[in-house]
């Protein structure tokens, strides 16, 4: 979603802030800006992309120090006023803000009040206000009072022309990475726009706020005692943020591309041969605590949430527990009853997302254990849980989730084996599955090769404006991410369905202007499968079949997707590689840039 940069240092603050601006793209945007201060406070910001900023800035604009901001509108539309950095009516503060401030319009009514003339529609205005309008002798002490008087999330930073050796942050509920270099510092809400300066970083918790200078940095509570957060070195490459050999190529392609040596990453030094399971030491679990779990929950949102619930099959299928996945944006809301024998797992590509950061926060609020499976090291999910899964899936930059969504089923997979092993799941069975996640990142290499055939079944598909995924228990939530993604970047109208009932109402919709996409895998309900198509077939609406080559499909008419077949528990991850691809064409035919879809964000840090 939004995205904060900053900097002090040696350095000139503009070039530093518009490439780190460029870095966070891949967050969704609709405005940019960026302040730097120098011998005065200079702001300028933009409706559109970080290159309309860039053309727009002064050819002097000197400073060594400065904030920046990418804009996804809430308060107001995407406007040049709305754009962040916001100041105070003197133009001395400058704040750029993640996050909702929930008071914001009882704020804005006490500052009308009191005189102030408000310049934009955005929540975030109110707080450049309140920092002014403090009386406290330090920028610490200014930013403290104003945040007495907020109530909602916040990722921010504040400069200010009368203490311009320093940059104030705050955190509570959404993201903020201090960056520690040679005489200077970085800020970012994300990893992506300070690898390419330093992997030497410290995440803000929530409730925590910072003073950034140019020689390093100091944290501290809203009461201003002193926290002892340090930083660390990150495992990362920073050449993984590069676009590298398929330069110009949009970064959902190359991720989708990166699937196999994703696969192959997570699974590595996981797999026990001998005793046919899985090897998690980042549960934190002895085995004893396995046997007492009695139920699994997932708390994932989107594709996050599809994948949990495949990832819900996986483990009643081979630990015969009761599993279930459950949206985590709705999750807190109706006061869940939280179980002591419960094993809850919080599903997250970023780490950061809000829904399923405050779910994990219920669970732990009321005594519950909490499992990550996430692809971002130190994330605050990550922190907040008791231990967890990480993916390895390499950085993902592109907003609709492909190789991270991938990873996080073969996650999913080793841990329904672990439990599944310290259970009743055989040796025999163990080995089998073993020897089937092994087989994955060559069978999605095979699958990749038939792009051709892909781009023509999207290509036919774009064309119709609304269609239906269907699929059939482990099917369903392979259908449900494939209307998502096709959503997502094409535009067009997807709804999945179960299979099974079509005849409970879907049916009327199926003429020759809607085409049904279904999953039909080789399994103990192919026929049934089978039979469902022909009810289709027989009102004229198109097919197209994501299925096995052993399935025998008769003298229906229907496009044929063949996929390689795995073990029947791990199939539905394979089934659902051809429908990115297709996603990924329908959506370049007509047009779309696919990494950067309309309305949505890579990193969802608001409610």
């Amino acid at each position: 979603m939004c995205g904060i940069v900053g900097y002090i240092g040696g350095q000139q603050a503009a070039p530093v802030l518009t490439e780190g601006l460029g870095r966070l793209e891949h967050r969704g945007y609709d405005s940019a800006g960026v302040a730097v201060l120098g011998s005065r406070l200079q702001v300028t910001k933009r409706a559109g992309r970080v290159r309309d900023l860039v053309e727009a800035l002064p050819k002097r604009l000197a400073g060594k120090v400065g904030i920046g901001h990418t804009r996804w509108a809430t308060h107001g539309p995407a406007t040049d006023v709305n754009a962040h950095p916001h100041t105070d009516a003197s133009g001395t503060v400058a704040v750029v803000h993640n996050g909702i401030v929930d008071n914001a319009a009882a704020l804005r009514e006490r500052l009308a009040d009191a005189g102030v003339e408000l310049a934009s529609d955005t929540d975030t205005e109110v707080f450049a206000h309140l920092v002014a309008a403090s009386s406290a002798d330090t920028l610490e002490g200014k930013v403290v009072e104003a945040l007495a008087q907020v109530e909602g999330t916040y990722g921010l930073a504040v400069v200010h022309a009368d203490f311009p050796d320093r940059i104030v942050v705050a955190r509570n509920g959404s993201p903020l990475i201090i960056g520690v270099g040679e005489k200077e510092m970085y800020l970012a809400s994300d990893l992506a726009a300070l690898v390419r300066h330093t992997t030497t970083v410290a995440h803000l918790d929530d409730g925590e706020l910072a003073t950034i200078t140019a020689g390093g940095f100091t944290t501290f509570r809203q009461d201003l005692t002193r926290t002892a957060t340090e930083a660390h070195e990150v495992d990362v490459d920073p050449s993984a943020y590069e676009y590298g050999e398929l330069a110009g190529e949009p970064r959902m392609y190359t991720e989708i591309l990166e699937q196999p040596s994703s696969v192959e990453r997570t699974l590595r030094g996981r797999l026990d041969e001998r005793f046919g399971t899985a090897h998690l030491g980042g549960l934190n679990l002895e085995p004893r605590e396995l046997r007492a779990i009695r139920r699994v929950k997932i708390l994932g949102c989107g594709s996050a949430y599809y994948v949990g619930q495949m990832g819900a099959s996986l483990v009643e299928e081979l630990a015969r527990i009761p599993a279930d996945a459950e949206a985590a944006s709705e999750f807190r809301y109706r006061n869940p009853i939280i179980e002591p024998d419960t094993l809850y797992v919080a599903v997250s590509q970023s780490g950061e997302t809000i829904d399923t950061l405050l779910a994990v926060e219920e669970i732990k609020r009321k005594g519950g254990r909490v499992i990550g499976l996430v692809n971002v090291v130190g994330s605050a999910i990550a922190r907040a849980c008791d231990g967890g899964i990480y993916l390895h899936a390499g950085p993902e930059i592109a907003v609709a989730s492909t190789k991270a969504l991938t990873t996080m089923y073969v996650g999913f997979a080793l841990l329904a084996l672990q439990l599944g092993r310290v259970r009743d799941l055989s040796i025999a069975d163990g080995k089998r599955l073993i020897a089937g996640l092994q087989r994955l990142p060559a069978q999605i290499e095979e699958i990749l090769k038939d792009e051709d055939r892909l781009e023509e079944v999207a290509g036919a598909l774009a064309q119709a404006e609304s269609m239906f995924f269907i699929g059939r228990v482990r099917g369903f939530p392979v259908a449900r991410e494939g209307a998502q993604k096709l959503k997502e970047i094409s535009y067009r109208h997807a709804e999945a369905y179960q299979t099974s009932e079509l005849k409970h109402g879907p049916l009327a919709l199926i003429s020759p202007e809607v085409p049904t996409v279904a999953i039909v895998p080789d399994d103990e309900l192919t026929d049934r499968n089978v039979a469902a198509l022909h009810e289709i077939s027989a009102r004229r609406g198109p097919l197209v079949v994501v299925t096995h080559p052993e399935v025998d499909l008769g003298d229906l008419e229907a496009a044929r997707v063949d996929v390689p077949k795995n073990e029947v528990e791990l199939d539905p991850i394979l089934l659902t590689i051809p429908l990115q691809l297709i996603a990924f064409h329908a959506a370049k035919v007509l047009g779309h840039d696919v990494d950067k879809p309309r309305n949505l964000a890579k990193s969802v840090t608001v409610e």
